[in-house]
């Protein structure tokens, strides 16, 4: 596994490292209602949409269904299991935490993904721990009935493809701004990775909830204070705005100009 993001000692509590920042947080958003009452289907669940309902249904026989409250962990770094999971409901948080207690956040997840599929097809310990970020209702399968559908639902296979090559081109993304940006940048590109995924105004976008200081500092291996700095000047400068729980980014091209003058893309 190709580890990045940063090593952040969280004091108060390790888990604020992952609060807010998924990378797909503006479609993970979910009402009260929907949180309270989540159904145990396996509709909205990405790899599986291509299915028909009678395939979908075979599936969904051969799944077991848990509810995991915050921050209750789900699988552990480095463990022998090897189960699929699929979440229906909430949001749960990819991190690695050292025995220092500092933690290494990746990302979060939501309805329609899936996680834990690593281990199913190579046989290997855990890439990293998942915990529950909100409350939770989980699918799992054993890793020998996910190696079957593979077999025999083509469309389940690629779709799977498709996933892991997205994941390696972010995974790749990140590791370059992390090589080759200054602080500065990089905080730059964490805010426009989650413009990306949120609701768009105009020519900007809503970042609901905001994100803590401490947790871009947590994504982008650099200090409160330095994340601190930057959102000011940006802030002073007219492209983003805090508001009503939110940071609201006002002109996406411009903050990406400003990436752009240094990675020349």
């Amino acid at each position: 596994m190709v580890r990045i993001g940063t090593s952040t000692r969280i004091k108060d509590d390790p888990n604020r490292a992952c609060r807010a920042l998924g990378w797909r947080l503006g479609r993970r958003q979910m009402t009260r209602s929907q949180i309270a009452e989540p159904q145990n289907t396996l509709a909205g669940i990405t790899i599986f949409s291509a299915l028909p309902a009678e395939a979908l249904e075979a599936i969904h026989r051969r799944c077991t269904w848990r509810r995991y409250e915050p921050d209750k962990p789900i699988v552990g770094y480095l463990d022998a299991s090897d189960d699929v999971f699929f979440v229906t409901s909430g949001e749960v948080c990819v991190t690695i935490y050292s025995l220092a207690g500092k933690v290494v956040s990746f990302r979060n997840l939501g309805v329609g993904d899936t996680f834990g599929e690593y281990a199913a097809i190579d046989g290997q310990p855990r890439s990293a721990s998942v915990e529950a970020q909100t409350s939770c209702l989980i699918a799992s399968m054993p890793a020998k009935e996910f190696r079957k559908i593979l077999k025999t639902e083509p469309v389940v296979a690629a779709a799977v493809i498709r996933e892991l090559v997205r994941n390696v081109r972010t995974l790749t993304k990140r590791v370059y701004e992390f090589s080759t940006l200054a602080v500065n940048n990089r905080i730059q590109a964490e805010l426009l990775r989650l413009a990306g995924l949120a609701t768009r105004e105009g020519k900007g976008a809503r970042i609901n909830p905001a994100p803590t200081h401490a947790e871009i500092a947590s994504r982008v291996s650099t200090h409160r204070e330095a994340v601190t700095r930057e959102l000011n000047r940006l802030s002073r400068v007219g492209i983003i705005e805090r508001r009503s729980g939110a940071l609201v980014v006002h002109d996406l091209d411009r903050l990406a100009a400003m990436l752009n003058e240094m990675t020349g893309e």
